[in-house]
């Protein structure tokens, strides 16, 4: 079905393109001899100011020169590159092929540089200044867009200068992290729990932290939390590096710690996604990216 699409849309092109160039050369051609042999100068009935007429003079030579060139011209360009569809035509040049050629060229140029740390641990990386200078570049080019530039975090968004992590903070794990990513997925408990199991909840939470609360609420949230969370953020809260279940004593949060925030997330859920970087970015550059972001953080 999508090849026969292609076809129909290739057709069209072809006919809106090539059949543009043809009706304007006969439009210009039979405009562009002005008036009949034999006759004089004639006025077309167009008057601007009184006395600025239009007459039927022949075109300058030089304009219709320059026009039938410029012609000429996208019909040779229409041979050479895909204009008239997905054709390659006669050079079979393509975005994709001329993407591919220049990441082929940058990594016979630039690959080195990056391969030369691959045999070192990542935390022995992370202290050799020329590492983090090339791991500070990828990360501001493809991380910063989430993570911030200073690497600081975006609601929705881990903060990685701190200590906390949701998959685990080794060398090892940030790397996992980066080539393969990781998805978090807390379940909506509204529905289940309804408004009064939430209200209750998000007071446990809050006494998990140390912050105020209302301790009927809370110690009623006590018992659905053990009931309904401790898979994914242990029995005392302190979260599940093995499922990425957020630690929720330390008062870090990735979605907000105000009480309407936690409230939120406990009754329509959160969905986290970190996209796999192995295949764009490559083993080499995902080491290095791993020893910067182990290095930002506290310890």
């Amino acid at each position: 079905m999508t090849s026969f699409t292609d076809g129909i849309w290739n057709m069209v092109i072809f006919v809106g393109t090539v059949g543009g160039i043809i009706v304007l050369y006969v439009f210009v051609k039979n405009y562009s001899a002005g008036r009949p042999a034999g006759e004089g100068v004639q006025s077309m009935g167009h008057k601007w100011d009184g006395d600025l007429e239009e007459l039927n003079n022949p075109l300058p030579r030089w304009w219709l020169n320059m026009f039938y060139i410029t012609m000429i011209w996208g019909v040779i360009y229409l041979l050479l590159y895909p204009g008239v569809g997905t054709h390659p035509m006669l050079l079979g040049w393509s975005q994709v092929k001329q993407y591919d050629e220049q990441m082929a060229a940058a990594e016979e140029r630039y690959g080195p540089i990056f391969e030369q740390f691959m045999n070192e641990d990542i935390a022995v990386v992370a202290r050799s200044s020329d590492a983090l200078k090339i791991g500070r570049r990828l990360f501001v080019n493809y991380c910063a867009g989430c993570h911030g530039s200073d690497a600081g975090g975006n609601p929705g968004f881990p903060n990685l200068r701190d200590n906390d992590w949701l998959h685990g903070g080794t060398p090892e794990a940030i790397k996992t992290t980066i080539m393969d990513g990781r998805n978090g997925v807390m379940p909506n408990w509204g529905e289940a729990v309804g408004e009064e199991g939430v209200k209750n909840l998000t007071q446990y939470v809050l006494s998990l932290n140390g912050r105020d609360f209302d301790g009927a609420a809370a110690s009623a949230g006590e018992k659905t939390f053990n009931a309904l969370c401790t898979s994914c953020h242990g029995k005392d809260g302190a979260g599940n590096p093995q499922l990425g279940g957020p630690d929720l004593t330390n008062n870090i949060w990735l979605y907000g710690g105000s009480p309407k925030s936690i409230a939120a997330s406990i009754a329509n859920g959160r969905k986290g996604e970190m996209p796999p970087h192995a295949d764009f970015l490559g083993e080499a550059k995902s080491h290095l990216l791993a020893a910067y972001v182990f290095s930002l953080s506290k310890r």
